[in-house]
């Protein structure tokens, strides 16, 4: 059974104040935890002994318990048959990785769930990497972590400030972004290489970020006449484009 104090020491890792200071982040699930396994450095493992024969998971801390018991950690509604602690990934960047690949930039993200639907997008059309602005939802936020649906594994995420960074890098890439008033993006030229900027659920993309953008996409409404929605959710909106940049290559 779990004590009280390792499942206090559990649950705080619900917040980020407590993820941060031990540079952690929790995945909960069969499938999840799978994919996190071999990417990341697992630090606990809290399991059913069902889950652990079948898997023979390696952890500095395994411990194995009832399905009963994962539901005094777990933040997720139905029973689970593990819960693992991870150590947050330490990525680098080296610019010449991006020169010859398509990467997303993500401005001012708040859902976590819209930030881990982008990360399970990009994973899927072969996008390696995402630059995060500095107000951008928690990468290890649990509900990111669980939408990417092991996606996390796979995608490096970076937090960078983004005016500066597109400053830099709009000399060697082109740099495209996402506006109601944009080109018809079906009746553009698509580069396999370069940067797609996405902007904020409410606010779209920002006056100082704008100004880096060498071309302007907008994804049509059909027909054109219809009165329709607003705008497309931006996990929509960032399938929809990534989608269209991949098939101009197939």
């Amino acid at each position: 059974m779990l004590s009280k104090n390792k499942i206090k020491e559990l649950s705080l890792l619900h917040l980020k104040k407590h993820r941060d200071e031990q540079a952690v982040l929790i995945a909960e699930g069969n499938k999840l935890v799978l994919d996190l396994l071999p990417a990341f450095s697992c630090r606990t493992i809290v399991a059913t002994a069902k889950w652990m024969l079948v898997n023979k998971p390696k952890a500095e801390e395994i411990i194995t318990v009832e399905e009963d018991e994962i539901k005094k950690i777990s933040l997720l509604k139905t029973r689970q048959q593990v819960f693992a602690v991870f150590k947050q990934p330490d990525f680098s960047f080296d610019k010449s990785d991006i020169l010859n690949s398509l990467s997303l930039v993500l401005e001012d993200i708040q859902d976590p769930g819209n930030l881990g639907t982008i990360l399970r997008i990009a994973d899927w059309f072969g996008i390696e990497t995402i630059f995060c602005s500095q107000h951008c939802a928690d990468i290890y936020n649990p509900k990111t972590v669980q939408a990417s649906m092991g996606a996390i594994a796979r995608v490096k995420v970076f937090q960078v400030d983004l005016p500066t960074f597109l400053q830099e890098m709009k000399t060697e890439l082109p740099v495209y972004g996402t506006f109601l008033n944009g080109d018809n993006i079906y009746n553009e030229n698509l580069s396999n290489k370069g940067i797609i900027v996405m902007g904020n659920e409410g606010n779209g993309i920002s006056k100082e970020v704008e100004k880096y953008i060498d071309n302007r996409l907008f994804i049509p409404s059909f027909p054109s006449e219809r009165i329709t929605s607003e705008s497309l959710n931006v996990g929509a909106a960032t399938a929809i484009i990534c989608a269209e940049f991949r098939r101009r290559v197939l």
